[in-house]
C-alpha cells in the first residue's frame, strides 16, 4: 500500500471542523477590522524566495522544494507567504489604486525540515498584511488583532514580546557593536553561529543553543542604538498598546536576520502546550518592496502558525473539537428501493433549505440504520418502508428521548422543517 510522504499529514474528518472553526474565527475578525482575503499561488519563482529570505539562509539553502519546470524555468513550492503577497501587490499595481492594502491569506507553505512532533514539511498558516503605510499605529493594531484571536478562540497564558530593529540609518552602529562583542565570545558559539557572524550577526542573537545563549545574554541591545525616528516609532506603538491595555515585554533576543526588516519586530509567546514558545510572530519589512524591484513602499505583518494553534485550542478548550464538529440533523432509515428512492429526494430538498440529513444507501437492516444514526449523533430518525409508504404515515423518532410521532407523507418536508428548524 502507497503511504503519505514523510513529514506531510493528513487532516482527517474529525478534525476538519476544528480547522474550519479557528479559520472562520480568524476571516471574521479580518474582515471586522477591514482586511480582505488575498490568494495566491502555490509555487512561485525560485528567484522570489532567493531575494526575500535570502540566499545564504537555511530555507533557501536547504528546505526549499525546488524543480526545473519543461520551459527551464526554476520553480519552488512556497515556504512563506510574504514575498508572494507583495510579489503580487507589485505585479498588479494595486498601489496604484490604493496604496494602502490590507489583505490576509490562509493556506499550507512547504519546508524540507526535519520531521517532528508539532513540524510538518506541509505545514499551513495564516497572513496578514498591511502594504503601503508606514505608521508605528498599524503596527500595534496588527499586536491588538493578534491578541483578540487569541481570546476569541478561549487560548490563555499569552503574552506580547516586542522590539525595534531601527533602520539602514541607525543599523550599521548597532552592527558594529554586535560584532565587537561576538568576535570576543566566537570560540563558545556553535558552527552555525559562526557562520552567522559576518553574514547574519543579528540572527546569533537567536540561537536556541543554551551555550550561544548565555555566551549572548549581556550583548548590546539594538534599542540603545535607535536614531530618533525609530525611537520615536516605537514609543508610539509601545504608547498606543499600553493606552489599549495590552501587555508586553521588550526582548532584546526578538530578531530578524534579513536587512529589509525594520523598525517593529514581535511575537505572540503562550505556554499552552508547556514550554513558552512562538505561535504568531510578525514586524516590519520596509525594505522588501525595493529589494524585489519595486518602488520603496513600507510594509508590516504577522504569521500564524496555524497547526500549533490547532493544537493550542484543542488542549486549552477541552471539547473544542466535538463542539465544532457538525452532526447530521436527520437520520433517514429507508427501508426497499421504493423508500430509498423517495428518501433520496428527500435529502436533496432538505439540503436546498440547510438540513443535513444522511441516509444508508445499501439496504441494511433496520437494526443496523438506527445503530448507524445513534453513532452519527443524529437526533432524530425518520422511518420509512413499503408499509409506511403505503399507509402515507411515516415516523420520527427522537433519538434521546425514544419518543415518536408520526409524519404524513404528502407533507414530509414541511413537517420534518418544523421540527428541525424550531
Amino acid at each position: 500500500m502507497i503511504q503519505r510522504i514523510r513529514g506531510f499529514r493528513d487532516i482527517l474528518p474529525a478534525e476538519s471542523g476544528l480547522w474550519q472553526y479557528i479559520e472562520r474565527t480568524a476571516a471574521g475578525l479580518f474582515t471586522d477590522f477591514g482586511f480582505k482575503q488575498i490568494r495566491i499561488p502555490l509555487m512561485e519563482r525560485t528567484e522570489l524566495f532567493a531575494r526575500s529570505i535570502g540566499e545564504d539562509t537555511d530555507i533557501v539553502e536547504k528546505e526549499m522544494y525546488t524543480l526545473t519546470d519543461r520551459g527551464g524555468d526554476q520553480i519552488t513550492l512556497r515556504p512563506e507567504a510574504t514575498a508572494s503577497v507583495v510579489r503580487a501587490y507589485l505585479q498588479n499595481k494595486l498601489y496604484a489604486t490604493e496604496p494602502v492594502q490590507k489583505v490576509y491569506t490562509i493556506g499550507p507553505m512547504f519546508r524540507r525540515e526535519r520531521p517532528q512532533k508539532g513540524r510538518y514539511r506541509q505545514f499551513y498558516q495564516i497572513n496578514v498584511e498591511v502594504l503601503g503605510s508606514a505608521s508605528a499605529l498599524v503596527d500595534a493594531q496588527l499586536i491588538v488583532m493578534l491578541m483578540r484571536l487569541m481570546a476569541r478562540l478561549e487560548v490563555k497564558d499569552v503574552s506580547v514580546h516586542l522590539n525595534s530593529l531601527g533602520c539602514p540609518e541607525c543599523r550599521p552602529a548597532y552592527r558594529k557593536a554586535l560584532l565587537a562583542y561576538i568576535d570576543g565570545r566566537a570560540e563558545v558559539l556553535c558552527s552555525d553561529c559562526r557562520r552567522r557572524q559576518q553574514n547574519n550577526p543579528l540572527r546569533v542573537l537567536d540561537c536556541k543553543v543554551p551555550d550561544c545563549r548565555d555566551a549572548m545574554a549581556q550583548a548590546p541591545a539594538m534599542r540603545d542604538h535607535l536614531c530618533d525616528d525609530c525611537q520615536a516609532h516605537f514609543e508610539a506603538c509601545c504608547t498606543m498598546l499600553q493606552r489599549q491595555d495590552v501587555p508586553f515585554e521588550i526582548d532584546n533576543r526578538l530578531v530578524r536576520g534579513l536587512d529589509y526588516y525594520t523598525r517593529t519586530t514581535f511575537e505572540i509567546q503562550t505556554s499552552a502546550l508547556g514550554a513558552q514558545s512562538a505561535v504568531a510572530g510578525g514586524g516590519r519589512y520596509d525594505g522588501l518592496m525595493a529589494a524585489l524591484g519595486g518602488p520603496a513602499l513600507p510594509a508590516t505583518g504577522f504569521a500564524i502558525g496555524l497547526d500549533r494553534l490547532v493544537e493550542i485550542v484543542a488542549q486549552s478548550v477541552p471539547g473544542v473539537a466535538d463542539r465544532h464538529q457538525r452532526l447530521p440533523d436527520l437520520y433517514v432509515a429507508a427501508l426497499g428501493d421504493a423508500s430509498q428512492q423517495q428518501a433520496y429526494l428527500w435529502l436533496c430538498q432538505l439540503a436546498d433549505e440547510g438540513i443535513w440529513a444522511e441516509m444508508d444507501f445499501e439496504d441494511r437492516s433496520l437494526k443496523s440504520q438506527m445503530k448507524r444514526a445513534d453513532r452519527l449523533g443524529a437526533p432524530w430518525t425518520l422511518i420509512l418502508g413499503e408499509r409506511e409508504l403505503a399507509e402515507g404515515r411515516l415516523v420520527l423518532r427522537n433519538m434521546q428521548t425514544k419518543q415518536q410521532q408520526p409524519v404524513s407523507l404528502d407533507t414530509v418536508v414541511p413537517e420534518l422543517l418544523g421540527h428541525l428548524k424550531a
